[in-house]
Parts: structure tokens; C-alpha cells; sequence
């Protein structure tokens, strides 16, 4: 749910002719197409060409915020397309650079090998926990996988935190109804921005895919889900998704309107009086509902982050609620989801534990994102399943390395597993499932969450980059299998590629799991670590089978 991944110190893991007249063009050269709000100028980049800040809704300032997305407003003449957008607004993060951002963010960036053909469209929504980061970030640059996948890559923007997620009767929109999840709401625009769009970029209306990281995997098949873009969406390609499910990842709905009461309470306004109070007020005032322990705090779910909130429109109902999406799924997460947040610059502020009272304690803490109630003998529990499974694995069980399984597992791997087996069983198209195992360079340690973007994007070689994922010979080979499979996968539901082996369909218990930057770089193997998995069933985890 992060919004990028991390280097070492905390750096973040930039005369007109119509593309009738010239459909490729050369180096810095300027190609205009036509999109469904005017004429927009982008320019030629070696070997694609890339329109940034192409807006594909209104800004939604004044009025409009915490309304539905309208569509951008008409312009005339041609619009430079050449600078990104500032991200969704977001509040800063102590010790981390933030990129500027803007409540007028609601824009899209589009990169295609070619304005005239019919390229799969790969539509790739961010991660940042539902609150951070932003489409145009350095380890998102579409080039790389558009010249080598033959594909239209787009990323976007979509509202954040307060200004996203929430739900409230008294903000509806007297247009659509809705009154919650605008960040759903800009992200369901775009798709139908996109459909009426990619054939201008030189991409398939009908054959778009949609793939995220972390929030944004969540995203991708909450979106699958959704009836209103049914045919729309062909597939979805879901990276370490953090199912929402309240207490630990969601509002419930109740908790939502008594959060929204609250802030306007602060602010010493109404809740449709939000709309006139500056950004940075409102963002300010909504952080401090939950700034205290969970346990003390005036509601008791959104104790981690504050996803969509089911509201039987935007979100019908929690993922493990509803049928499994009926379009082909390619789910992957990492080895060690964990250690994104027990190495350096993690996001998440709580210390590592040294010993065996600190590594209780945050095992508990852990447990409580879930089962509020959970006390040490649950605890206990965990770890002495935990340390058992170690040692059949031949693991380390130290305090770093167990609490890094335990907490990746209780967050990303167990729903990620549990819900492939569920489609396996359930669903009417083929899962194909990815365990992405390459290893970050130390200090960093394992396969953390989010060590999949720089290597999809081809971005691993940036130098901020390097320093974490590698930039030779193995990282550049691992890279152009990834986005081959990508997008073998968007082009004919299967992401079959040469360099890879015959990878089948997603079959629990047999050998049908990728796993790719192990020793053997590919190979199809029984899913990885089963054994750990066991306790969150045992314990009530959702999905249940």
C-alpha cells in the first residue's frame, strides 16, 4: 500500500504536426492527437512518444470537491502535453520528500510506441496506502514497458486520503447520488476515459488491462468487481493488494460518518462546509482523529489505513463478500512482503524488535490491526507457529525475521494466496500466480512489498534506484521477463513469454506458482511457505475457504 519504494536514505525507490502526419517522429518532436477534451500536444521520446497532464476530469476544487468526477472542460487550440501534473494533495511525510501536490490533479500520462495501431492498453493505478503518492512518480515511467511490451501504458492520479476515501450522506452529489470513495470514483473516470481515448494513443478500446501495486492492486480488482465496468476492464493484473476489510484497512461506514462529523466539529463547520476549508486544514484535522492508539480513538475500525468504505455503490461490498472477478487475474506478491517496512526507510515508525518481549509486543500490535481483542496468548501462538514453520523452511527465526513474515503475511500474503485459491475453486477464468523473489541489496533485506514496480517499469536503473534493486546483467534479464509476461498477458490472457517455463493456470497444492529472481531465475514451483499461512486461517483471516 506504499506509494514507492525506498532507497537506503529514504529517496524515492520528470511548428505542430498531427500524428496523421507523423506517427512516429524523431527525438523531442512534437505529436499532436486528438482526445475526446481537444487537441493535446506531446513529444517524441526515443523510441515512444509520451503525453503527460493530459486531464481526463475537471479539477475537483470548490464545489466539486467530495463530488463525482465531471469531465474536463473543453479547450481550444492545442494543449501542451509535456509536463507531468502535480500528485493528488497528501500531507508531507517527516524525513521523505514529497513531490509538489494539488487538490487539481485529476490527469493522466500516456506513453505508446505509435499513435496509429491497436495496442493492448495497460492501464497501472499507484500504490501509497490510499493516501500517498502519485502516477507521474520517477519508478512509474511507462517508456520501457511500452517500447519492449508493444503496449499504450497510462498512469494517473486519483483523490487521496480525506479528499478519497470517506463516507458521508450529507456530501452527495446531486448528479450521481454517490456520497464516498471519490478516489473510486476518478479511477472508474479514467477507465472510461481510456476507453474513449485509446485509439487516438494507438491502443484497443477493447482490450484494456488493468494491473496495480499495493492500494493500487487492491484497486484493480475492486474494479473488476464493479458491474458498471463490466466488458470494460478485459483483465487485471493485481500486485500485493491489501485487501480492504475493516477494523485494519477500512472505515466501516458508521465509523466513517462519525470521523467526517468530527473533523467538521474541529474545524467548527458542517460536513458540507468541508468543502470550503483549505486543504491542508482538513487533511491536518482528519489525521489527528487518528493519531491516538487505535483503542483510544473515537472509532474503532480504519486503525491502519483508511481505504474505499463499502457503501453499496462505489464498493458494493468487501472483496471476500463478493463472487471472485469473472476476467483473467495475474496475482503476484513478493517473497517477504514484510520487509518493506523492517528495513531502511520504512514508512511504517514503529522500531524492529531486538528481543523476544519487544518481538510479543509487536506481534500483538499486529494481531490487533484485525482482532482488537487479541492479547499474548494469541501472540504466543503466532510466533510458535511461526518458529516452527521456520524451522521446517530452514529460515531464520530471529526477532527482525520472524516479525517480517508475520507482519507481510497478516497484511499481503495470506488474502493474496487465499484469494487465488478461492478463484482456482470458484472462479469461471484462469489466475496465473507470481512470487516475485529477486532480493533488494543490503542494508535492505529480503523481497519487500513494492520490489515489483522498478523491475515491471524497467525504472531498477535509475541511480536512486540501483542502490536498492541491482542494475546489472540478472536485474536487466529479471526486468524483460516481467514486463514480457505483463505483457504477453494483456495481449492474450496468458502471460507466456520466451525465456519463461510453461507456467499453467493456478492450481493449489500442485507446482503453479512462478517464481521469478529465485536461484533458478524462473521456475514453476508449489507456492512457497504454505505452512505459515496455516494460523491466519485458523485465526479467522479473511478470505475463508
Amino acid at each position: 500500500m506504499t506509494s514507492q519504494p525506498q532507497a537506503a536514505d529514504g529517496r524515492v525507490a520528470s511548428a505542430v504536426t498531427t500524428a496523421a502526419h507523423r506517427p512516429r517522429g524523431t527525438s523531442g518532436s512534437r505529436v499532436v492527437v486528438r482526445t475526446s477534451g481537444g487537441l493535446v500536444a506531446g513529444e517524441r521520446a526515443g523510441a515512444v512518444t509520451v503525453f503527460r497532464g493530459v486531464p481526463y476530469a475537471a479539477a475537483p476544487v470548490g464545489p466539486l470537491r467530495f463530488a463525482s468526477p465531471r469531465p474536463p472542460e473543453p479547450w481550444h487550440g492545442v494543449r501542451p502535453a509535456v509536463r507531468f501534473a502535480d500528485v493528488s494533495f497528501q500531507s508531507p511525510v517527516p524525513n521523505r520528500p514529497v513531490p509538489p501536490s494539488s487538490e487539481d490533479s485529476l490527469y493522466a500520462n500516456v506513453w505508446t510506441p505509435d499513435t496509429h495501431g491497436s495496442r493492448p492498453v495497460l492501464v497501472y493505478i499507484h500504490g501509497g496506502g490510499w493516501q500517498a503518492g502519485g502516477g507521474s512518480l520517477p519508478t512509474y515511467d511507462g517508456a520501457r514497458p511500452a517500447e519492449r511490451g508493444d503496449l499504450v501504458v497510462v498512469t494517473f492520479n486519483y483523490r487521496l486520503g480525506v479528499l478519497g476515501f470517506g463516507l458521508h450522506e450529507d456530501l452527495t452529489d446531486p448528479l450521481t447520488g454517490h456520497f464516498a470513495n471519490w478516489g473510486v470514483q476518478d479511477q472508474t473516470a479514467l477507465l472510461h476515459w481510456v476507453h474513449a481515448n485509446a485509439a487516438a494513443f494507438g491502443g484497443d478500446p477493447g482490450n484494456i488491462t488493468v494491473c496495480g501495486t499495493s492500494a493500487g492492486g487492491a484497486s484493480a480488482w475492486q474494479l473488476a468487481l464493479l458491474p458498471g465496468l463490466r466488458g470494460l476492464v478485459r483483465r487485471i493484473v493485481s500486485i500485493s493488494p491489501s485487501h480492504v476489510t475493516p477494523p485494519g484497512t477500512a472505515l466501516t461506514a458508521d465509523d466513517a460518518r462519525t470521523a467526517c462529523a468530527a473533523v467538521a466539529r474541529r474545524l467548527g463547520t458542517t460536513v458540507p462546509g468541508l468543502r470550503r476549508v483549505p486543504a491542508a486544514a482538513l487533511a491536518a484535522a482528519w489525521e489527528e482523529i487518528f493519531a491516538a492508539p487505535p483503542e483510544e480513538r473515537i472509532v474503532a475500525s480504519g486503525r491502519w489505513y483508511r481505504g474505499p468504505v463499502a457503501d453499496g455503490r462505489t464498493m458494493p461490498a468487501y472483496d471476500h463478500e463478493l463472487p471472485t472477478p469473472d476476467v483473467p487475474v495475474l496475482s503476484v506478491h513478493t517473497r517477504t512482503e514484510g520487509s518493506f517496512y523492517t528495513g531502511p526507510g520504512s514508512p511504517q515508525p514503529a522500531p524492529v524488535p531486538r528481543d523476544e518481549a519487544g518481538l510479543r509486543r509487536a506481534v500483538r500490535e499486529v494481531l490487533r490491526l484485525v482482532e482488537p481483542d487479541a492479547g499474548d496468548d494469541l501472540a504466543a501462538a503466532c510466533l510458535a507457529a511461526y518458529r516452527d514453520a521456520a524451522r521446517q523452511d530452514a529460515l531464520p527465526d530471529d526477532p527482525r525475521s520472524l516479525w517480517t513474515e508475520i507482519w507481510g503475511d497478516a497484511v499481503f500474503r495470506h488474502q493474496i494466496v487465499r484469494f487465488a485459491d478461492r478463484h482456482a475453486r470458484r472462479g469461471t477464468t484462469a489466475l496465473y500466480a507470481m512470487e516475485f523473489a529477486h532480493p533488494v541489496l543490503a542494508p535492505h533485506f529480503g523481497t519487500p512489498h513494492e520490489a515489483t514496480s522498478p523491475f515491471l517499469f524497467g525504472t531498477h536503473r535509475l541511480p536512486q534506484l540501483a542502490a536498492v534493486f541491482g542494475d546489472g546483467p540478472a536485474e536487466r534479464m529479471l526486468s524483460d521477463l516481467f514486463i514480457d509476461a505483463v505483457a504477453a498477458f494483456a495481449r492474450t490472457s496468458r502471460p507466456a513469454a520466451p525465456g519463461l517455463p510453461d507456467w499453467p493456470p493456478y492450481t493449489p497444492g500442485a507446482p503453479s506458482t512462478l517464481v521469478l529472481g529465485g536461484p533458478a531465475t524462473a521456475e514453476v514451483a508449489a507456492t512457497p511457505k504454505l505452512a505459515q499461512l496455516r494460523f491466519w486461517d485458523e485465526a479467522g483471516w479473511v478470505p475463508r475457504l
